[in-house]
């Protein structure tokens, strides 16, 4: 099971206060573990407030009122941007400390690409958040074994252009299903 450009859905009876009605983008997954990031909790910082605190003007009006995200609950003092792919020298990103991910995306953890934002360049659809989501060797297995997930493959759409109250039923319908359908009881006669 690889899950890397796939979205995590939390299950309705999910309760976990970052996790419950989550939807995780998971950037890598191999048999070490996982990393995604949750891309329907936004923090209540604004991107120019994260910029002001690196010394750096945001240079993109286009950004301006876009919130930093809760990416999970792994290094919530570090940056992430997740973005389109852009090729750099000899087919790697631009950027330094960039991950490509199959499917088009890739994550940079690295300044540089906050530097080209402020000068007005930079990705053009751009997702910022405070912190990842990580599971351990076959912890997210073992989770989605017990009905706490739903995957289906990830729809880069759903993190750039939907609204984000609109994201958790989206990425539901994905799956042809609503939230309503799966009741949190499930199993327990």
């Amino acid at each position: 099971m690889n899950l890397t450009n796939h979205f995590l859905i939390a299950m309705p009876g999910l309760s976990d206060e970052l996790f419950g009605r989550s939807v995780v983008f998971m950037c890598e997954h191999s048999e070490r573990g996982a990393l995604g990031l949750v891309i329907n909790k936004p923090s209540d910082i604004l991107l120019p407030r994260l910029f002001e605190k690196v010394d750096l003007p945001l240079g993109r009006d286009d950004l301006a009122l876009q919130p930093v995200f809760q990416g999970g609950p792994v290094q919530t003092e570090r940056g992430f941007v997740l973005h389109e792919a852009i090729e750099g020298g000899e087919g790697g990103s631009v950027y330094a400390s960039t991950l490509s991910i199959p499917g088009g995306l890739e994550m940079t953890t690295s300044k540089d690409v906050l530097e080209a934002m402020s000068s007005g360049a930079g990705p053009r659809k751009v997702f910022v958040t405070l912190g990842y989501a990580s599971w351990g060797q076959g912890q997210l297995e073992s989770e989605i074994t017990e009905n706490s997930w739903l995957t289906v493959e990830a729809d880069p759409s759903l993190i750039f252009d939907a609204p984000v109250a609109e994201r958790y039923e989206r990425a539901m319908a994905l799956l042809g299903l609503q939230p309503w359908m799966l009741s949190p009881d499930a199993g327990h006669a």
